[in-house]
């Protein structure tokens, strides 16, 4: 067969080459088998030859079997062996004209009182798996009917449903064609569709929701399952009974690499699509602004994957500056429980840095009822530096409160906190605030610099990068300072305690001084970056960071400019 239809075969095998030495780089690092040719043939095949999306795909497939804990499969025992013969899930013999292959998941056969989700899954990881073993389904791609005639609400799962239709777009190696649910009964399609809610975006547009009478229009006849609604006979020489009687013994060749435990995705880490400068440029000058504003459109549509129960519990609204600027409860900051306190909360959450967990508090600007939780947070966590990057008014609108002394001498008392200013410097930009505090309940005291940024106008950006990444500089070097000053107290991660960062809201100019910040400091490490994958990942734990399209896209035009500022462009290219 020639294995590359549709590029010539000099290309292929280049693709191919340039994929697994990309892989087999991880798969080195982490000690383990490195990945076949055959098995590097199927991600790229997925992924029409395009080697970025084929690692990413592989990553994708590789964390979501880890996620799901489908680490290793093995058909010959239970459960699973009793779940691939249910016939819940089967692959048909024949394909569809295209040549695609024809899956099929019936509702009906479902009891989730029966059968939990994880080996559902796993019985759908394998069928899969085996189905694109085949080179004709690898070049023409998968149909998969989600046949759920005559099933009732209790044969439906929403979480497992929604799981099995977003792993299909996004996990798999094979090209999905279309995915037809048949025979939706009424509530799956009214008062509301539910598909809306299991669906993202871009797998919406390949489902169709088709009667059962209307299925010929989208299959021809000859190809079609005689029977649907569960009465499809699963006999001896049906597709999973082959499948199994073939399988003894049988090793998935991926299985060890599926099993290398998951970093922290939410800590910054160079990813398969990150860009060096000249890429980044390239990018840039393709794209212009109108194009970059309609990437950050694409990343604000996504939803926070959380909850916010805890901010909009009615004792804790009055703590939120915003209505709408809410912190979600997987990564907010817990206050230590007190006597006589009713809450914990305060609006902060954690965000991680580059390679560093929880290297900042994104938090927003205190309110005067909230200065004694503010800093009562700053004892807690260790803070060191607090940067702060609004004025208090601006525009005739309050922005954020006084929470602190502004006067050398000066000294406020929030809560059990005794604030001292010992000293004022104040620069072009920006203003450095030495402040002690005393905990007047253990008689312990601390210092702690602020950093005030004064040349950010609000919802806009600066109109130059340099003045921003100069504060930056300034700031990360207090904290390199005042952690080695700790030592040997600190026995946390060498660049020390979390920054507390906060403007207005804690999303807009706090974003987007920390995706510079972790940005910069992956371009210094590895050469490189990526603004797009920094940003999605910031606003899974500090919900809806990077407020505006300008600000998006003022993060990529400062990277250049201190790239060109430092001579970096000329030496790259």
């Amino acid at each position: 067969v020639n294995l590359w239809w549709h590029l010539n075969e000099e290309e292929g095998l280049m693709a191919t080459k340039e994929f697994l030495e990309e892989i087999n780089k991880w798969t080195t690092q982490h000690g383990v088998s490195p990945l076949s040719w055959e098995v590097a043939v199927k991600f790229l095949m997925a992924r029409k030859f395009d080697v970025l999306r084929a690692i990413e795909l592989f990553h994708s497939y590789r964390e979501t079997r880890l996620k799901e804990g489908i680490v290793k499969l093995q058909p010959q025992e239970e459960p699973l062996r009793s779940e691939l013969l249910s016939g819940k899930f089967t692959v048909l013999s024949v394909r569809d004209p295209s040549g695609a292959s024809i899956a099929l998941y019936t509702a009906k056969l479902h009891h989730p009182n029966k059968t939990g989700n994880h080996v559902v899954l796993q019985a759908l990881f394998y069928l899969l798996d085996q189905a694109v073993e085949s080179f004709e389904t690898q070049r023409n791609g998968l149909v998969f009917i989600y046949d759920m005639a005559g099933s009732n609400y209790t044969n439906f799962e929403l979480d497992l449903s929604k799981k099995i239709l977003n792993l299909l777009k996004g996990a798999f190696p094979a090209r999905l064609k279309k995915v037809l649910i048949v025979g939706a009964p009424v509530w799956f399609r009214v008062p509301y569709n539910l598909l809306s809610l299991l669906l993202k975006e871009k797998l919406r547009e390949r489902v169709q929701m088709v009667k059962m009478s209307d299925l010929c229009q989208h299959l021809p006849r000859d190809c079609l399952p005689e029977h649907l609604g569960g009465l499809l006979p699963l006999d001896a020489h049906g597709w999973n009974q082959q499948l199994l009687a073939g399988q003894n013994g049988r090793v998935d060749p991926v299985d060890e690499l599926v099993g290398i435990p998951l970093e922290d995705s939410s800590v910054h880490n160079p990813g398969p699509e990150a860009m060096r400068l000249p890429e980044l440029m390239a990018h840039l000058g393709r794209l212009q602004r109108s194009g970059i504003h309609l990437e950050y459109e694409e990343i604000r549509k996504e939803q926070p994957p959380g909850t916010f129960h805890c901010a909009l519990t009615a004792y804790n609204q009055e703590r939120n500056r915003y209505g709408d600027v809410l912190c979600l409860d997987q990564t907010r900051v817990h206050l230590k429980t007190r006597r006589n306190e009713r809450s914990d909360y305060i609006n902060a959450s954690f965000m991680d840095g580059y390679k560093q967990k929880n290297a900042y508090i994104g938090t927003q600007g205190p309110l005067e009822k909230t200065y004694g939780d503010f800093w009562r947070m700053v004892w807690e966590q260790n803070v060191l530096v607090i940067v702060m990057t609004t004025r208090a008014d601006e525009g005739g609108r309050k922005k954020c409160g006084q929470y602190w002394p502004l006067e050398e001498g000066g000294q406020e008392v929030y809560s059990h906190m005794a604030v001292v200013n010992q000293r004022v410097d104040n620069h072009s930009h920006y203003n450095q605030t030495t402040l002690e505090l005393h905990n007047m309940e253990n008689c312990e005291q601390r210092q702690v610099t602020h950093f005030q940024y004064l040349s950010w106008p609000d919802y806009g950006v600066p109109t130059s990068a340099v003045t921003l990444i100069d504060f930056l500089g300034a700031v990360k070097r207090q904290q390199r300072r005042s952690v080695k000053a700790m030592e040997p107290q600190w026995t946390g991660h060498p660049l020390g305690p979390p920054m507390v960062v906060h403007c207005s809201a804690g999303i807009g100019r706090t974003g987007t001084f920390c995706a510079l910040d972790i940005c910069l400091s992956q371009l210094q490490d590895v050469g490189t970056l990526n603004v797009c994958q920094t940003v999605r990942r910031m606003r899974t734990q500090r919900a809806f960071t990077i407020q505006t399209p300008d600000q998006y896209y003022f993060c990529h035009n400062a990277i250049l400019e201190h790239a060109q500022r430092q001579g970096l462009l000329s030496a790259n290219q």
